[in-house]
């Protein structure tokens, strides 16, 4: 028994190093924002304050629609994705599996770091309009709601995956797609965000999650399962199975 559980803590530990590494070489992906926010700065604005003039406009004259973007904005925002992958997490706990757990809350909790080193490092003022439909506090780059939903939908889409069937996959990918890419839409409509941010946010977000997943899957692979595709399979494509042994 003892020899079990030294085993067990060995496995653990070996994974915790592999999302520390991975964290850690996430990390990095600080310094190629930075270069691509300075390199291509002037473009980048042109574009950003073309269409922040455009969507005010289109938000001023229709506030029906701008009230729709604010409800969705929040329904969807950080807290609500951070709240849902601990809540995962505890269920994972619960069902026998503290390292997929551990997995997607380092996941959230890293790339949403990482979105708020950048804020401070990059320091970049928000959307600055005379008529504003909607204020948010704290630097602009990148959107913070991007990050997170980003990183929150990822997170359970890799989670659920070994549960569905092929069709529901292609479904799962196509709406959790749809809502980062609608979160960002709020946030540039709105008025609170540039296009650069929402695209560095999603950026980021994939980044963070590509690293997590990748180390999570050597780890499986050094404790002999079998080869398999995060996008495809999720994470832990055993765990319908062992949830069906516990059962």
């Amino acid at each position: 028994m003892r020899m079990g559980k030294g085993h067990q803590g060995h496995r653990d530990r070996g994974l915790g190093l592999r999302l520390t590494v991975a964290s850690l070489a996430a990390a990095l992906i600080v310094i190629p924002f930075n270069l691509l926010l300075v390199v291509a700065k002037m473009p980048v604005d042109g574009l950003d304050a073309e269409a922040a003039r455009n969507l005010h406009e289109y938000a001023l004259a229709h506030p029906g629609v701008t009230r729709f973007l604010i409800v969705w904005t929040d329904l969807f925002g950080p807290w609500p994705w951070r709240v849902s992958v601990i809540a995962y997490a505890v269920w994972l706990l619960y069902r026998g599996a503290p390292r997929l757990a551990a997995w997607a809350v380092t996941t959230i909790t890293v790339g949403g770091l990482l979105g708020l080193a950048l804020k401070i490092i990059v320091a970049r003022a928000r959307p600055h309009l005379l008529d504003p439909v909607a204020l948010a506090p704290g630097d602009s780059f990148p959107s913070g709601h991007t990050v997170n939903a980003t990183l929150g939908a990822g997170v359970i889409v890799l989670l659920v995956l070994p549960m569905l069937p092929r069709w529901g996959r292609v479904v799962a990918w196509t709406v959790a797609c749809f809502l980062v890419v609608s979160v960002g839409y709020t946030r540039i409509a709105l008025g609170v965000h540039w296009v650069s941010d929402v695209a560095a946010g999603i950026v980021l977000g994939v980044a963070v999650i590509a690293a997590t997943a990748a180390a999570f899957e050597t780890w499986r692979r050094e404790q002999g399962r079998r080869p398999a595709s995060p996008p495809v399979e999720g994470v832990e494509p055993e765990l319908v199975k062992a949830t069906h042994e516990q059962n």
